[in-house]
């Protein structure tokens, strides 16, 4: 091999000799097309068992419907199977909210569809123990993650149990899984005895009998679940509970004659754990496998730059605290700066940076002032229903790095395409304190493309407190404010909100005020999502039981495919 491909993660039995390897001892099945890309788990995980001197190869799309070729080419790793859908649960890869297939696939070359099956994670796993039925699996990412504990699949309309169950897998690794894959892989290799293994934070898996375990706690029985709406919101606010907390006891759930165990996570990733995840030797680019291929999700992303993980937003509908946690685990500044810089090597980059940002990208550098407080607290969210006193929402830390970065050699332009939320600088008086007018300020005048896209997500107060999210008053604020910015700088830029038809609590009386709303005349207005049931939400839960799971109280939902497609037409038509 060149020097260019010192550090290339092989795919194929070819790449594997190239190597001089003997043995491989971590094989990684995934449904996406494989970036060495740091936004790609699969990526991530293994650079991340590289750096810790194991050797890892990918296997990407693996053709599910012929000989299974593919699953054998690379033979029995040493230690174990890794497996995960790609970088989105591929139930919501494949369909629309309206449970229409969808045309393509952004994970895959020339976004070409069909290049993974349906519950990805549970094909690929029962394919590897049907061949290797000696060999551990671990399963993890997005679609593990979310569906380690009993949850509504709205595609089958129908409560599933832990993917645990129906994959067979050995271990489910959840959330961001640098920490626990290590202690894992370091496990198996060293023969640790697996009652010791089934310690390690941030672990799920399927034992027979009863629980014995002091410390655990006991949820309904998916079985219960099945049978009993109210028990099965019952456990998800449990669930939900504990994973907001920065202390979490061993969650058990009973299924057949067993249970699933999920351990607590790993504590907040220190800064410096947060540098060394990115101070790995990405190439950045797709697998040289798709040279001269287009893969479009990795066209998005290139040249974007994550700054942070987690969000204490606790939106109903959103899956992110699930998956990355509610605390914020920020990069340093120089760890950022240092990957900016060497967005200059990269081919094809002009200087324009697309994205800094993180799930919520104002969030970075953000926690409680008194950490004592924050670990007792039980709050689902820092925001809603309104701000805690104890978080410090400061925006200076972040105008310093966007200043620095402004200062590194060859940069033109530094956007932020992530989402933002204004009720982290404004409320409906104004600006909470001395960074947020300059922060808004520079957000619209220098990192921003022309439009400025924001999410109150519905301007009717009986949706928007079911989606936990704040009053449209504070967007009617914002605009004030972002249209006195605009007028007095004489830029051209736009407002564009985004908003959600179909959510629980939504009808077409909500969708007509919505429409209707005065303060959004002269706006960009066709930016709407029909609400799409994801496992491991309140928002879901509310969907399939009728009930608001943290106090039991009825819920309106309109369920008919249909009756939610009007919801969203009915809004294009009004909004002209």
């Amino acid at each position: 091999m060149d020097r260019n491909d010192v550090y290339m993660i092989p795919t194929s039995i070819k790449e594997v000799k190239a190597l001089g390897w003997d043995y491989i001892d971590v094989i990684i099945f995934t449904g996406d097309a494989f970036v060495d890309h740091p936004s790609f788990g699969t990526a991530v995980i293994a650079r991340w068992l590289q750096k810790h001197g194991y050797r890892v190869a990918v296997v990407p799309q693996p053709n599910w419907r012929d000989d299974l070729r593919d699953f054998r080419k690379l033979g029995a790793p040493r230690l174990y199977f890794g497996v995960n859908s790609g970088a989105m649960d591929s139930m919501v890869n494949h369909y629309t909210a309206a449970k229409r297939l969808r045309s393509d696939d952004a994970y895959t070359p020339e976004g070409r569809a069909g290049q993974r099956p349906d519950y990805a994670v549970t094909v690929y796993t029962k394919i590897l123990k049907q061949i290797y039925p000696d060999i551990p699996v671990v399963i993890g990412g997005i679609e593990a993650s979310l569906r380690r504990f009993t949850h509504y699949d709205y595609w089958q309309d129908a409560l599933k149990p832990s993917i645990l169950v129906d994959s067979c897998a050995d271990w489910l690794c959840y959330g961001m899984g640098e920490r626990p894959m290590l202690e894992l892989t370091r496990a198996i290799e060293s023969g640790r005895n697996i009652s010791d293994i089934r310690r390690i934070p941030q672990l799920g898996f399927r034992m027979d009998g009863k629980c014995r375990q002091k410390d655990a706690v006991i949820l309904n029985s998916y079985e219960r679940c099945c049978k009993d709406k109210k028990a099965f919101a019952e456990n998800f606010h449990v669930i939900e509970t504990y994973a907001n907390m920065l202390s979490q006891p061993p969650l058990v759930e009973p299924v057949g004659d067993g249970y699933i165990q999920i351990n607590p996570s790993y504590p907040v990733a220190t800064e410096q754990e947060m540098d060394s995840f990115w101070d790995l030797p990405y190439t950045k680019q797709p697998h040289p496998r798709y040279k001269g291929k287009h893969i479009p999700a990795f066209e998005m992303i290139k040249f974007s730059i994550n700054t942070h993980r987690g969000c204490f937003g606790g939106c109903n509908f959103c899956t992110i605290a699930a998956h990355q946690g509610k605390f914020i685990q920020s990069r340093s500044e120089k760890s950022i700066l240092k990957e900016i810089a060497a967005l200059n090597d990269l081919p094809g980059f002009a200087g324009n940076i697309s994205d800094i940002g993180a799930p919520t990208a104002n969030m970075y550098g953000m926690k409680g002032r008194d950490l004592n407080l924050c670990s007792k607290c039980r709050r689902k969210s820092c925001l809603f229903p309104s701000p805690c006193r104890n978080m410090d929402r400061s925006h200076q830390r972040l105008l310093k790095l966007y200043e620095e970065i402004s200062k590194v050699k060859g940069i033109r332009h530094a956007y932020i395409g992530s989402g933002i939320r204004y009720d982290l600088f404004l409320d409906e008086k104004g600006f909470i304190d001395q960074t947020s007018y300059p922060y808004l300020r520079e957000l619209i005048l220098e990192h921003t493309s022309g439009r400025l896209k924001v999410a109150p997500e519905h301007t009717e107060d009986c949706v928007l407190k079911l989606m936990a999210k704040p009053s449209f008053r504070l967007f009617e604020r914002l605009r004030l404010e972002f249209d006195n910015i605009v007028r007095s700088s004489g830029r051209k830029c736009e407002l564009v909100p985004y908003f959600i038809s179909g959510h629980p609590g939504c009808g077409m009386r909500e969708m007509r005020r919505l429409a209707s709303n005065p303060a959004l005349r002269g706006l960009y207005m066709e930016q709407v999502q029909d609400f799409t049931p994801t496992p491991m939400t309140t928002s879901s839960v509310m969907f399939y039981t009728g009930l608001d799971p943290k106090n039991l109280d009825n819920v309106y939902v309109e369920r008919d495919v249909e009756k939610k497609k009007q919801q969203k037409s009915f809004f294009f038509k009004r909004g002209k």
